[in-house]
């Protein structure tokens, strides 16, 4: 499985024209102070039996924008075809912004296709727990962040 890592702003687009193709890809971002970043994302699928796994995260702090756009496109007679896209972002401030903008456009039958998209704030509780056992506000948001950006 090809693997392929997005890590700043602008159009991406993945192709995949060979009959059982396999990608993985994974994109992972943090916006600080009043950086904007927007990604898009296309996983084309021009062959059958592709498959294609698509995992955004992204961290927002501060005064900071974040747009993830995603969408899979299956072409007609590329059936057998599976693939995924997960949008997942964490707000760490009252001020940043956010956006995540799923979409499918499926143009065949026999595939396998999903979309996930969320956008949530720090959960009080978890940093109350951790601080409980002796951490700092900012050493426990430090490890919520790192392990939401590392899970998979």
């Amino acid at each position: 499985m090809r693997k392929i890592e997005i890590n700043k702003s602008g159009r991406h687009l993945i192709e995949l024209k060979n009959p059982g193709e396999e990608v993985e890809i994974v994109g992972v971002f943090e916006a600080k102070n009043k950086e904007k970043i927007d990604v898009e994302v296309i996983i084309h699928h021009q062959a059958p039996r592709t498959l294609a796994n698509t995992t955004l995260k992204g961290v927002v702090r501060d005064q900071s924008q974040l747009k993830f756009k995603g969408l899979i496109t299956i072409d007609p007679n590329c059936g057998q075809s599976s693939s995924f896209l997960t949008e997942r972002i964490l707000l760490l401030s009252d001020q940043a912004h956010a956006e995540a903008i799923p979409d499918l456009e499926i143009l065949t039958d026999d595939v396998k296709c999903s979309h996930a998209a969320s956008i949530s704030n720090l959960d009080e509780e978890h940093l109350f727990y951790l601080m409980s056992r002796g951490l700092s506000k900012k050493q426990a948001e430090k490890l919520i962040v790192n392990g939401f950006l590392e899970a998979k």
